[in-house]
C-alpha cells in the first residue's frame, strides 16, 4: 500500500479536503476524495489492476494518485463543487498511461540543468499544484 496525499485548500471562504489514497495490491483502486466540513462532496476511483504485475507498478500507482488527487484539485478550484463551474476550464480525466507496441515516449531534450528540463515540461497549474502539496506535506 503506497502512502496517500492529504490537502486542504481555502477556495471561497470554505475549507475542503482532498483525500487520495492506495488501496493496496490486493485491492489496486486509487480512491479520492473531496471533503467539505465531513461531507464528501465528490469522489473518483481508479483501478490499476493492469499494471500490477508490472516491475515499477509502485511508480506507475504513484503517479496515477498524484495526478487524480491534482484533478481534484483543479475541478475545485475550476469552481465544480461551488456552483461556479465552467466546462471549459474542467481538467480531464486521468487516464493511465498504457504502453502500445511500436510507439516510445518521446525523450526530453537534452538541456544542462535538470530543474529547467521539468519547468520545460510542466504546465504554470502543474508547478502551482505541486508547490502545494509540498507545502501541506
Amino acid at each position: 500500500m503506497l502512502v496517500g496525499y492529504n490537502t486542504n485548500i481555502t477556495y471561497k471562504d470554505t475549507v475542503y479536503h482532498i483525500q487520495t489514497e492506495d488501496s493496496g495490491r490486493k485491492n489496486p483502486v486509487i480512491v479520492t476524495l473531496l471533503y467539505s466540513q465531513g461531507a464528501i462532496l465528490a469522489s473518483k476511483k481508479t483501478s490499476y489492476a493492469h499494471i500490477v504485475n508490472d516491475p515499477d507498478f509502485k511508480e506507475k500507482a504513484r503517479d496515477i494518485m498524484k495526478k487524480q488527487h491534482k484533478v481534484m484539485i483543479k475541478a475545485l478550484l475550476a469552481g465544480k463543487y461551488s456552483g461556479e463551474f465552467r466546462e471549459k476550464e474542467m481538467p480531464q480525466p486521468v487516464q493511465p498511461e498504457q504502453a502500445q507496441p511500436g510507439k516510445e515516449k518521446e525523450p526530453l531534450p537534452e538541456t544542462e540543468n535538470v530543474g529547467e528540463r521539468m519547468q520545460a515540461t510542466q504546465s504554470l497549474d502543474d508547478i502551482l499544484l505541486n508547490y502545494i502539496l509540498k507545502r501541506n506535506r
